[in-house]
């Protein structure tokens, strides 16, 4: 049984997921890091990576196969985890995924640009959530973080800071760049009162559950990372920093709440 603190990544092998794999590898402390896939072939390539890029890391890391839009999936990397582990200690539901753009593209239609955004974003990272609850509560220190974005907070999109909060021009049909990510944002939106729900349900087992906004970042989740480095996207390193800090308790006075590298989200 190991005796550092068990870690699971989903979406693990890249974009934001990787980078925090990556994060953690520089920690003095060290960790047991499953870095989850949808493709144990990519996760296993991740994690040779990680291997050659940090010799001398504190922490293991390890490839585990999971897909959160596959019940059965979900199902056998419990499992996995629970017959060689017997707990899980902090778990990083970073897959997601952007696809609004495949709509303008014709490769989608809306429903199942919608769908898609819904099922991967909110209903597998519920899901996934629910599967590996009885593992968290054979922790000591258990801890759940969601990933946010800023596109999701309510209060701030009337304030039309973001490119995507500003209003259209008048006319049918609107320009592509006009729609905007809705599908994206509004189940990003959904996953904040899903964390929120988490945080109620498991706050008397001494769950710890928070949500992070890592800010506009240049990875493949939009679809171009050097387009949005134009825009102004962050190296994804940003982001991953900010939750290893919500890992090793730096954000810990922040409970239940979205976190963002210097202060709070509004809803």
């Amino acid at each position: 049984m190991a005796s550092n603190e068990i870690l699971l990544v989903t979406g693990g092998n890249t974009g934001l997921g990787f980078e925090t794999v990556k994060s953690l590898c520089q920690s003095e402390k060290a960790y047991t890091i499953l870095l989850g896939g949808r493709s144990l072939e990519k996760a296993n390539a991740a994690v040779e990576n990680v291997r050659v890029d940090f010799p001398q890391s504190a922490s293991t890391v390890k490839a585990i196969q999971v897909d959160i839009e596959d019940d059965d999936s979900i199902s056998r990397a419990y499992e996995q985890v629970d017959s060689e582990y017997g707990r899980l200690d902090i778990l990083i539901n970073n897959a997601g995924v952007q696809v609004d753009q495949q709509v303008l593209g014709g490769k989608m239609t809306m429903r199942q640009a919608w769908n898609k955004s819904w099922d991967v974003n909110t209903t597998g990272t519920q899901l996934m959530t629910y599967t590996f609850v009885p593992l968290l509560l054979q922790s000591a220190n258990p801890r759940i973080i969601f990933i946010a974005s800023g596109t999701s907070t309510l209060a701030e999109q009337e304030k039309e800071t973001l490119w995507v909060d500003r209003p259209a021009q008048k006319g049918w049909p609107k320009q592509p760049m006009e729609m905007g990510p809705g599908a994206y944002r509004s189940s990003k939106t959904g996953m904040n009162m899903m964390m929120r729900e988490w945080a109620r349900i498991l706050k008397a087992d001494g769950v710890k559950v928070w949500a992070v906004s890592p800010g506009m970042l240049a990875t493949g989740l939009g679809g171009n990372p050097e387009l949005l480095k134009k825009m102004g996207a962050l190296d994804p390193q940003v982001g991953a920093d900010i939750i290893r800090d919500v890992v090793e308790g730096g954000r810990d006075h922040e409970i239940g709440k979205v976190i963002r590298k210097d202060n709070v989200q509004p809803w």
